[in-house]
């Protein structure tokens, strides 16, 4: 055990979130998030400088600035234009989003239009269904990089996982995070489709394969995030691992509530309406 003060725990402060988002680990300003890093450090004792700093931040909400941070600007319609993507791209920068999320085709156009900002860019890969071949993915992943991309949000192979076949799923989910060169790496669930047990397997797999998140939905099943799911992907994964929630996040209170779950990403086409604390009206 070991006692934490409060200059220990000013580099993982507010100010210290963005750095924190990127890697899947704790925001602090989030109670369920600072108690598992407690947890986690083994810390037995607090001074008083330190409990003060950190009652009086829990207290006060996340800023329109601080709750950006959470948000990847998503746009992966299928009709969606270039126009389209120019103005998502507009919005990222505008309001300080942690990255835009694209398919493919649109990496190489986001990329010009964020390159000399702090907004980052994810690309789907295996996208919406996750179904198509292992070689495919990792291909999608090393043309993405090559145009660009900064993150990748990949598809979980869902009927190979309900067939049990984990050593399928273990080894392409191995393949992209290997393609992705040290890149950030969510794998999609579609945790809609699963069953519990499906779930628990799901992030131990995705846990050992390399990538660093794991994350709700795509936006395109028959359902998107639940707190509940968000909640038990946290619980398996650790306090120091990302989770993404994703799908039907269209207003702050929706948003707020999944990073109390646990999330320390939020997927979603309604960045903007989040953060002026209004409801959005997009399904993703």
């Amino acid at each position: 055990m070991r006692k934490v003060n409060a200059i220990t725990l000013a580099g993982l402060g507010p100010e210290g979130y963005p750095q924190m988002a990127q890697n899947g680990s704790f925001d602090l300003l989030n109670p369920r998030h600072l108690k598992m890093f407690l947890l986690q450090e083994r810390v037995c004792a607090f001074d008083i400088n330190t409990v003060t700093r950190y009652n009086a931040a829990m207290m006060q909400p996340l800023t329109p600035k601080q709750l950006a941070q959470y948000i990847d600007h998503t746009l992966l319609k299928p009709d969606a234009t270039a126009a389209d993507i120019d103005q998502l791209c507009r919005e990222a920068i505008e309001h300080g989003f942690w990255s835009v999320c694209v398919n493919g085709s649109r990496v190489a156009q986001a990329y010009a239009l964020v390159e000399n900002t702090n907004v980052k860019v994810a690309c789907t890969v295996g996208f919406p269904l996750g179904a198509m071949s292992a070689d495919v993915k990792r291909y999608e992943v090393e043309a993405a990089i090559d145009d660009g991309a900064q993150e990748i949000d990949v598809v979980l192979n869902i009927g190979k996982l309900k067939d049990g076949d984990d050593a399928y799923v273990l080894r392409e989910l191995r393949d992209v995070a290997e393609a992705a060169d040290e890149r950030t790496v969510k794998v999609i669930f579609e945790t809609c489709l699963l069953s519990r047990d499906e779930k628990i397997r799901a992030c131990k797999l995705v846990v050992e394969s390399g990538a660093h998140f794991v994350k709700t939905s795509t936006g395109f099943s028959t359902s998107g995030a639940t707190t509940h799911d968000v909640q038990l992907m946290r619980q398996l994964v650790g306090g120091d691992f990302g989770v993404k929630a994703s799908g039907g996040i269209k207003e702050a209170k929706i948003a707020l509530a999944m990073i109390e779950a646990g999330a320390t990403r939020l997927g979603t086409s309604s960045g903007v309406a989040i953060v002026k604390g209004v409801a959005g009206t997009s399904a993703y």
